[in-house]
């Protein structure tokens, strides 16, 4: 039976509750974050701990309640105080837009040609959800969208769970009313992660930041919202009791910003018609850079007694005015679908337009992402589709007007018969993974679109460690046709890199100098070089422990190479298809023929050592061994290294300077182990566990 709380344990879950508001406001509002994840992580379940065992400490306010609460089966309806009015769109996007709102409201105000200018305040017009929130004696008691703006609906539970709206003003004293209006969002590399989450688990990804937006605002189901990356600005107020409002809406807006909420900082004030002209072509300028969608500003009177004085012209005030910028959607016909190999052999399909002008740009191609999205959205060659172009975010089709499909469409997208399951650039076999979205190109060490890649690499620390290799090296040697493959490397000579942009003799020589000395190596280094896909360090290791040879390793089929220690089939497939090309070992034979050399032996057999079945993770910088040594000393007694923390990691061997990894291994309750540690666990008969 629940006993009543102390005075004491009152006095601790409120102290909880506002410790951690201060941190979330810090890290959703200010992007500071004060504490650990760890650390955050400890107060947040104390307060919960505290909640569950007495629920006379749950409040409205409480840090816990932003999880939400149970699927509704509708929205109940909201009577707004103060209707949530929508403002008039100004669609002449040109300077002549901002000076006919101010030439308007100077004829409203009966100013004359020698009266002073206006003072304005300038902000961005968000593309997303308008929402009012209600805070009664500074706490949140309503969410509720815009509606019609009279009614709204209800969706307090689904705006709790965004961790940018303060549960608590952070005014003292609170008050008795205020209602704050703005806008959630999506941030676009919020979206980007989002859908390619989505993608990579065969489900459908959003259409745009915008209806993502609404769209979660708009679930039923609370949990579903708070698995959505939302975000918040606020930009204005509706009803106001107990809360003294500035002169001016700039200074509301500092206001809004010293008692909790996220103030967007693209805002100005200023002058008559030439400050909107400047702050307008200063955005169109910096729209593509900007981390969230807008489609356009907003202009509006700063003084509020003259937005008291200019009134409303129906449902609209006079006093402000949306500036548009050029519509981010078009709709085009669809001419053709070419197929384009990246850096990493995936291919991804190319829509091929009738040129549309969209977002300040003409448009000529869009990605359609992958065999799986074209299918999905149905798209065929002679649609007429919707082409989206946001930001710097490469232009994409986001679906098709099926209402004016031709009446005899192209067939469905078919990839693989298209290609006739061969790269179009080098003629290598194409391969999709079971559960992958993807196609990609196996001809990884011959293949023209990945060379930079496969050179960048190949010549890596962990691989073939050629120092001196870098990006722009690279780029100069592919771009300018002196390298086309890694055996390419080996027959370079001072003379020919001195040539080349910013490579002195002395460069040059000792780039040949890291070239030669790189011909002796290992063969798991050789393996984890040829940058066969999902082959890591540590499945190099053990391919080459298991085979001995490179000989064995390329003929070796799948079922062969799922005998190896945690090889399964996707791995076994991946290996396989890399050498089934015979792009691939004719470079390997030239590779040899340049001379690099291993040691080889007869296969190994896996010898259960002290730390067999045991997987450890190394963080932090240990005294004496680097932690290439300590992952050796660990191998060679039969453990597994691995490069991330989870419950199946047995120890974790932390130096100085341990981050994230060793917060989670607390958090999960694994050993930690400190050098001396380890080295007792390798020296001991048994580890222990």
């Amino acid at each position: 039976m629940p006993t009543i709380a102390t005075p004491e344990q009152f006095r601790r879950a409120a102290a909880l509750r506002a410790e951690i508001e201060r941190h979330n406001h810090a890290y959703y509002v200010l992007d500071a974050p004060t504490i650990p994840d760890a650390e955050y992580d400890r107060l947040f379940e104390e307060l919960r701990g505290l909640e569950r065992e007495h629920p006379e400490l749950l409040t409205a306010d409480s840090p816990t309640q932003r999880v939400g609460g149970a699927p509704l089966d509708q929205f109940a309806p909201v009577r707004h105080a103060v209707p949530m009015l929508s403002i008039e769109t100004e669609t002449d996007t040109t300077p002549d837009g901002a000076r006919a709102f101010d030439a308007r409201v100077r004829k409203k105000l009966g100013l004359g040609p020698d009266d002073p200018e206006i003072d304005y305040a300038a902000e961005l017009k968000f593309d997303g959800l308008a929402i009012s929130l209600r805070y009664e004696d500074g706490v949140l008691v309503c969410g509720a969208t815009r509606g019609d703006g009279e009614t709204g609906e209800d969706v307090t539970q689904n705006v709790r769970t965004i961790g940018q709206i303060p549960l608590r003003l952070q005014a003292d004293p609170p008050p008795a009313v205020l209602e704050v209006r703005g806008e959630v969002y999506m941030r676009r590399d919020d979206f980007e992660r989002y859908n390619e989450r989505q993608r990579a688990v065969g489900k459908a990804p959003l259409v745009n930041p915008r209806n993502g937006a609404a769209g979660s605002i708009r679930q039923l189901d609370p949990a579903l919202t708070r698995q959505r990356p939302l975000s918040f600005f606020a930009y204005g107020v509706g009803e106001v009791r107990g809360f003294e409002l500035p002169s001016t809406h700039g200074e509301l807006l500092d206001a809004l910003g010293d008692i909790g909420f996220p103030v967007c900082a693209e805002r100005t004030v200023g002058c008559g018609a030439p400050t909107l002209v400047s702050f307008h072509a200063s955005i169109a300028a910096r729209r593509d850079t900007l981390p969230f969608d807008i489609d356009g500003v907003v202009y509006k009177v700063n003084r509020r007694d003259l937005q008291a004085q200019l009134g409303f012209r129906n449902r609209d005030p006079n006093w402000a005015v949306a500036h548009k910028y050029p519509a981010q959607e078009r709709s085009t016909i669809l001419r053709g679908i070419d197929i384009q190999v990246g850096r990493t052999g995936k291919l991804t399909p190319v829509a091929k337009l009738e040129p549309v002008f969209v977002g300040g740009v003409t448009v000529t191609n869009a990605t359609l992402h992958n065999e799986d999205e074209t299918r999905r959205k149905d798209v065929r060659i002679g649609d007429t589709v919707v082409v989206r172009r946001a930001g710097d975010v490469i232009p994409e089709v986001v679906g098709v007007d099926l209402s004016k499909r031709p009446s005899d469409p192209g067939p469905p997208f078919d990839l693989r018969a298209m290609l006739g399951g061969r790269c179009p650039v080098c003629g290598s076999a194409i391969a999709r993974e079971e559960g992958e979205a993807d196609w990609r190109c196996s001809g990884g060490l011959f293949c023209p679109a990945q060379r930079k890649q496969a050179l960048l690499h190949f010549a890596s620390r962990r691989a073939m460690d050629i120092e001196g290799l870098g990006d722009k090296l690279v780029d100069q040697l592919v771009d300018n046709a002196i390298v086309g493959t890694p055996a390419d490397l080996y027959k370079l000579g001072v003379l020919a890199l001195a040539n080349l942009e910013r490579m002195a003799d002395k460069s040059a020589g000792n780039l040949v100098d890291a070239i030669e000395a790189s011909k002796r190596t290992t063969l798991a280094r050789f393996i984890f070089a040829l940058g066969i896909r999902n082959v890591g360090e540590k499945t190099a290791k053990d391919l080459a422990r298991h085979f001995g040879s490179i000989d064995a390793l390329m003929a070796a089929d799948e079922a062969r190479l799922q005998q190896v220690p945690d090889v399964g089939p996707i791995v076994a497939s991946s290996v396989a298809q890399f050498f089934a090309e015979p792009h691939n070992r004719e470079v390997i034979e030239q590779l040899r023929a340049a001379g690099l050399t291993w040691e080889e032996g007869a296969p190994q057999e896996t010898v259960a050592g002290r730390l067999a079945g045991k997987t450890f993770v190394l963080t932090g910088t240990l005294p004496v061994l680097t932690r290439d040594e300590a992952g050796a000393l660990i191998e060679a007694a039969g453990g597994k290294v691995s490069g991330s923390v989870s419950k199946k990691t047995d120890f974790v061997v932390a130096g100085a300077e341990a981050g994230s990894k060793l917060d989670k291994a607390q958090r999960l309750g694994i050993t930690i182990l400190d050098e001396a540690g380890l080295r007792a666990l390798l020296d001991s008969d048994t580890t222990g566990v």
